[in-house]
């Protein structure tokens, strides 16, 4: 059979910081998976099924449900052997990579999909929250990301090549049931580039990404399924803009006048974020940046990114008091804002929300 190796160290180096029905599935496909799959959950190897080691250190389960899912390719062969067998020493393989390489405490993703379709589990307990619904296992996937966001590799190395039909069909499978167990958007799909400086999940899968978010949304629901669009900042722009800006990165630790101007102490900011999340350091906040610097924002919190949802608000012509209070002023303001603007008038500033009022 085809030797599976670790993941691309080259790849790799860039990262750091790392269903709703029945328990965990064991393959192959028994009479129980058959009624999962009418249902729309996909069948999931566990990582018991796969002969996972136990983790190095306790997981860290956060109370939260995540907020998005990151895709990834792994960079490996783009292999012929379909099988399970495959599928499990690949998930063997990645977990030796991550503890004895990269010296972590378990496998750095939430979940796999190989070539042959096989879904594995990744890091352990993954599996049992997705099908809680409501708590997150911490990963160490993406910098940056690995306390708010699901990550999906996929088998093969996707720069030059789409990934086999069938793999992309569980993908979908995968992306959808996620969504529905924690009650994601399809626009909240996004590739690990989006975040760090990475090719990874290598072009052709990374083009795929608004075809899935659209297939995704065609499951679950949940309306417009194109993923949020940022501004470029750079120095010598002013406004509004540049204040959102300075506030999100006031609360990330940032020590910088907030004035509207991106000057020399604004792009230090920047360019220090863009460090910490390895991002591509240029000093210009753009989709990285944004990524790295937006969360979801709602009632009763506190805060520069409350400050900066409100300065924004009243860029739009929904004046708002920038006290960085969320109260039930600014969740008014945030549904009149959403309204107008074609989205859920649920008063939750989400990407979607913060990338509209950034316009």
């Amino acid at each position: 059979m085809t030797a599976v190796t670790g993941p691309n160290p080259r790849r790799r180096t860039l990262l750091t910081g790392a269903f709703a029905l029945g328990a965990a599935t064991v393959l192959p496909v028994g009479l129980a998976d058959r009624a999962r799959a009418a249902a729309g959950v996909p069948v999931i190897a566990d990582c018991a099924a796969w002969g996972a080691r136990p983790a190095s250190s306790p997981l860290t389960i956060l109370p939260t449900p995540p907020v998005k899912i990151i895709v990834h390719h792994t960079a490996t062969p783009n292999v012929t052997d379909y099988s399970q067998d495959q599928a499990f020493r690949l998930a063997r393989s990645m977990q030796n990579w991550a503890m004895d390489d990269r010296g972590w405490i378990d496998t750095g993703q939430h979940f796999t999909v190989t070539r042959g379709a096989h879904i594995a589990e990744g890091r352990h307990s993954s599996l049992a929250e997705l099908q809680r619904g409501t708590r997150t296992v911490e990963s160490a996937h993406c910098t940056g990301q690995n306390t708010v966001a699901i990550g999906i590799e996929n088998e093969g190395t996707y720069t030059s090549v789409d990934p086999r039909s069938t793999q992309y069909a569980a993908l979908v499978d995968l992306c959808a049931h996620i969504c529905r167990q924690y009650g994601l958007r399809a626009y909240q799909i996004y590739g690990h580039r989006d975040f760090n400086a990475t090719e990874c999940p290598g072009d052709r899968l990374y083009a795929l990404l608004p075809q899935l978010r659209r297939d995704v949304a065609a499951r679950i629901g949940g309306g417009d399924p194109t993923a949020p669009v940022w501004p470029l900042l750079r120095t010598g722009d002013s406004g509004d803009r540049v204040r959102a800006l300075q506030h999100l990165l006031a609360g990330r630790g940032a020590v910088l006048t907030v004035d509207g101007s991106f000057g020399p102490a604004t792009e230090k900011a920047v360019r220090d974020l863009q460090t910490l999340t390895r991002a591509t350091a240029d000093g210009l906040a753009g989709n990285q940046t944004w990524h790295q610097l937006v969360a979801p924002v709602r009632r009763d919190e506190s805060g520069e990114a409350v400050k900066a949802v409100q300065v924004l608000l009243g860029a739009r012509g929904v004046p708002t008091t920038v006290d960085g209070v969320f109260g039930s002023g600014t969740q008014a303001a945030v549904s009149t804002f959403q309204s107008g603007a074609g989205l859920p008038a649920d008063g939750l500033v989400d990407a979607r929300t913060f990338g509209r009022l950034l316009g």
